[in-house]
Formats: C-alpha cells, sequence, structure tokens
C-alpha cells in the first residue's frame, strides 16, 4: 500500500519554521515531499533481478542476456513491435525468449504482432524455473518455434473484456470476438478443437480476476509443439448469451495483465 505524508504535517513542517526563525529572516520557500512505500506490486524476483544483472542491452521490457537469449521482464504495449524489431536488428542470432517476469500486456494487436514476429524469426520460448507468464503474456508464449515450461514456474489465465464491458460469454461462439484468438491458436498450431478447449480454459474466469496454475499444470495443456494433451470440455460453454445487437468488427478484446498483488498480499 502506498502511504503519504499526512496533509497536515506538510502544513505544520514550514510554519514551525518561521516561528523559530527571526523575523528579518521569513523569507523561504514551501516545499511538499511526499514519502512513498514500494507497494507489493513492485516487488521483484530473485529471477528477474538476476535477468536485470545478466543484461547487456534493453529493448522495452525485453532483456537481452546474451547473444542467442532474450528474457522478457515487463509488460508489452504498443511499442513491443518496434522494441523487439529493433532487437532483432542489433542481435540476430536470438533463439530463445525466455519468460521470467510477463505480467501480460496493454496492448493485445501489438502483442500479436510481437507472437508472429516470434514465430517468423524461428525463436523458441521457454518459462525458466521461477518464471511467471500471467495474462496476454501467455498468448505470446505460445508463439515459440518450440516451447518449453518448468515444472516450477506460473501460469496465470483470466478471461478478457471489451470496451464495451462484455466479456466472452456475452458474445455467440461464431463472433468475430472470438475467432480472432481460436484463429491465433491455429495459427500457432492447434488443431480446432484443441484451439476450443484451451480458449475455454482461459475464459473459465472473469477479467477481474484470475486461474493460477503451476508449470507442470501448463505442461498438461501445452506440450512442446503446443498441442493440448489433457481431455477437457470444449468451449461450447463459454459463450452461451445471446449476442448483443452492436457493430463488433472494430472491436478488439483486451487481456490486459495480472498482478503480483494477488499472491504477494
Amino acid at each position: 500500500m502506498t502511504r503519504r505524508l499526512p496533509f497536515l504535517t506538510s502544513l505544520l513542517a514550514p510554519l514551525a519554521a518561521l516561528c523559530a526563525a527571526p523575523v528579518a529572516a521569513q523569507d523561504y520557500v514551501v516545499v511538499e515531499e511526499w514519502v512513498e512505500e514500494v507497494p507489493a506490486s513492485r516487488f521483484v524476483s530473485p529471477e528477474h533481478e538476476a535477468a536485470e544483472t545478466q543484461a547487456i542491452a534493453a529493448y522495452g521490457p525485453f532483456r537481452v542476456l546474451d547473444a542467442n537469449t532474450v528474457a522478457l521482464v515487463d509488460i508489452t504495449d504498443s511499442r513491443a513491435p518496434a522494441q523487439f524489431s529493433a532487437m532483432l536488428a542489433a542481435h540476430p542470432g536470438i533463439e530463445v525468449l525466455e519468460f521470467v517476469e510477463a505480467p501480460g500486456t496493454h496492448d493485445d494487436l501489438a502483442n500479436f504482432r510481437v507472437a508472429r514476429m516470434v514465430r517468423e524469426n524461428g525463436i523458441a520460448t521457454r518459462v525458466p524455473e521461477g518464471g511467471s507468464v500471467r495474462s496476454g503474456a501467455v498468448e505470446l508464449f505460445l508463439a515459440g518455434v518450440t516451447r518449453e515450461i518448468d515444472a516450477d514456474s506460473t501460469f496465470a489465465v483470466h478471461g478478457w473484456l471489451d470496451e464495451y464491458g462484455r466479456g466472452a460469454e456475452d458474445y455467440p461462439m461464431h463472433a468475430p470476438e472470438h475467432r480472432r484468438y481460436l484463429d491465433y491458436y491455429a495459427e500457432m498450431g492447434m488443431g480446432e478443437e484443441q484451439a476450443r478447449a484451451f480458449y475455454a480454459m482461459t475464459n473459465s474466469v472473469p477479467f477481474e480476476q484470475a486461474l493460477w496454475m503451476s508449470g507442470e499444470e501448463m505442461q498438461a495443456w501445452v506440450n512442446e509443439s503446443g498441442m493440448i494433451d489433457t481431455p477437457v470440455e470444449t468451449s461450447e460453454d463459454v459463450a452461451k448469451s445471446p449476442a448483443p445487437v452492436i457493430e463488433a468488427e472494430d472491436v478488439f478484446p483486451r487481456l490486459a495483465y495480472v498482478d503480483l498483488n494477488p499472491v504477494l498480499q
């Protein structure tokens, strides 16, 4: 929790100084200083700290660890595609994207552009021990030409929300809002039923919550080639409600990001 000095204290401090000073020395400047404690969301894991220490270059949320490896250590946003492109131009030997601290994204469209760059450049994705992959970062992880998940890593998924405040359950299964995700999963190697099952799982909790899983549990969903191994229900239960009467073609759902506050509190 962020804490600040009480407003009354900031007023009394200069008054006390005024009373203690001679009348001739009453010229002074009032400076209001806010003292903050670091909130839990700024917690830096040992894995994150190690990536920052080891990094030889930084491009937004990406840290180049060596000639072949880059780590993701923060939220992606609209600048991520340009940052990722600049990184590849400067370090063309990158072969692995490690998900060390990946809370999600502020821009799904940009996140998907980065994902397709990962796939087009033949880059593998890996979640090391202690790694954390949450929200939209899960979609980005799927882009790897191969995928590696340590059993002791952490994942979190949740449903999306569009600009109208509607979630996956508010649209019929044939709606373009669903199709964007299902088509992306297919593009990344999933079959139709596998994509529907995975999509249903990610939408099994609402936007404001999160379904937390260990790396071992996620391994049951996504193996190295991206196929789903565990029999699960299809996504027909994800969106049972009738479609709202709106023009939906230009509405893009947002996955946002999942903070560590729920874990640390």
